[in-house]
C-alpha cells in the first residue's frame, strides 16, 4: 500500500486533480468535502481507473467532522501519511462594501479549517513519528492587492501557521514534514464564491486568459510527497508563466 492521503477540499479543482493524480501512483486516498454526490462521483472514477479511494462528507469549519474524517481514514486504511488542507473560499471585495458575512466565512474555511486539520491529524503522525500536511495558501499569501485583503490576510496566515508547525515539528524530532503550495490563478470554481459583480468580472477576464490547469498544482504537491524522508520542500509557488503578480 502507498501512502494514505487525505484531501479537503476535493469535490473540484485541486482537490479533485490531486486526488486523481496521487490515487494513480498507487496511493490510497480519502476525499473530503460537503457536496458527497460529488466525492462519490471521483471515487468511482478512481476506482474504474484502478486506484482505491474513499470519502467522507465533510464541513471543514465543523472541527467534530474534521476530527470524524481522521477517525473514518484510521478505521479504513489504519495510518494518515499526508493530510492536505486544501478547502478554501476567495469571495474578494473591498473593506467598505462591509461583507462581514462573508470575511467570517473566509476565517472559518481558509484558517480554522486548516487548523482543525493540524488538530485532526497532528496526533496521529505524532504516534506513528511520520507525517506530512500540505497546507494550501496562495500567491495572495505573499502579495496583498486592494480588494483581496481579508483572502489575503488568511492566506499569509496559513504560511505563518504552517512554519510555526514545521519547526516545532522539527524540534520535536517527529519526522513530520510541512509543505505550503501557493498557486496563483488555477483554472478551478474559486472565483464563483465572489458576489461583488465587478470583482468577479475582473478576476473571470484575467482567469479566462491567464489560469493553468488545477493538474499543475497536483503535480506539485506529487513532488513534494515524493521528496526522500529527510528532506521537507517547505513551499512551492506556482504562477502562470503570463501572471505578472
Amino acid at each position: 500500500m502507498g501512502k494514505v492521503i487525505v484531501i479537503t477540499g476535493a469535490s473540484s479543482g485541486i482537490g479533485e486533480a490531486t486526488a486523481k493524480l496521487l490515487a494513480k501512483q498507487g496511493n490510497p486516498v480519502v476525499l473530503a468535502a460537503r457536496r458527497e454526490q460529488r466525492l462519490q462521483e471521483i471515487v468511482k472514477d478512481i476506482e474504474a481507473a484502478g486506484g482505491q479511494a474513499a470519502y467522507q462528507a465533510t464541513d471543514v469549519t465543523d472541527r467534530k467532522q474534521v476530527q470524524a474524517l481522521a477517525d473514518f481514514t484510521i478505521r479504513k486504511f489504519g495510518k494518515i501519511d499526508v493530510w492536505m488542507n486544501n478547502a478554501g473560499l476567495m469571495p474578494q471585495s473591498t473593506f467598505d462594501q462591509l461583507k462581514v458575512d462573508e470575511w467570517d466565512r473566509m476565517v472559518d474555511v481558509n484558517i480554522k479549517g486548516v487548523l482543525y486539520g493540524i488538530a485532526a491529524a497532528l496526533p496521529v503522525m505524532r504516534k506513528q513519528q511520520s507525517g506530512q500536511f500540505i497546507n494550501l495558501s496562495s500567491v495572495a499569501g505573499h502579495v496583498v492587492h486592494a480588494g483581496s485583503g481579508v483572502y489575503a490576510g488568511t492566506k499569509f496566515a496559513v504560511r505563518a501557521i504552517s512554519d510555526g508547525l514545521r519547526q516545532e515539528e522539527a524540534a520535536a524530532g517527529s519526522h513530520i514534514r510541512v509543505t505550503v503550495i501557493s498557486p496563483g490563478a488555477v483554472a478551478t470554481e474559486l472565483p464563483n464564491t465572489i458576489t461583488d459583480p465587478a470583482t468577479k468580472k475582473n478576476v473571470d477576464a484575467f482567469y479566462a486568459e491567464d489560469a493553468i490547469a488545477a493538474d499543475r498544482i497536483a503535480e506539485a504537491v506529487a513532488y513534494a510527497i515524493a521528496a526522500p524522508e529527510d528532506t521537507s520542500i517547505n513551499e512551492i509557488l506556482i504562477r502562470p508563466t503570463k501572471q505578472i503578480v
